[in-house]
C-alpha cells in the first residue's frame, strides 16, 4: 500500500467518528491463520509468506 492509501486510512470517516486501529499482531496473537466468526459465516485470515493479510470464506 502507498504512504497516499496509508495516509487516507487515518482521514476521519465522513461521519465524523475516528475508525478503531488494532494491529495484526493483536488479532493474530502469534498464529499465522485464524477463523473469524461473523454471524453464521466463518472467514480464515492469514499470514501469507510474504507477510501479506488474505481474508477468504
Amino acid at each position: 500500500m502507498s504512504t497516499a492509501n496509508l495516509n487516507r486510512l487515518d482521514q476521519e470517516p465522513p461521519t465524523g467518528r475516528t475508525v478503531p486501529k488494532v494491529a495484526s499482531e493483536q488479532i493474530m496473537r502469534g498464529q499465522r491463520e485464524i477463523v473469524i466468526q461473523h454471524g453464521p459465516e466463518e472467514y480464515r485470515l492469514r499470514i501469507t509468506a510474504m507477510g501479506k493479510l488474505i481474508l477468504t470464506k
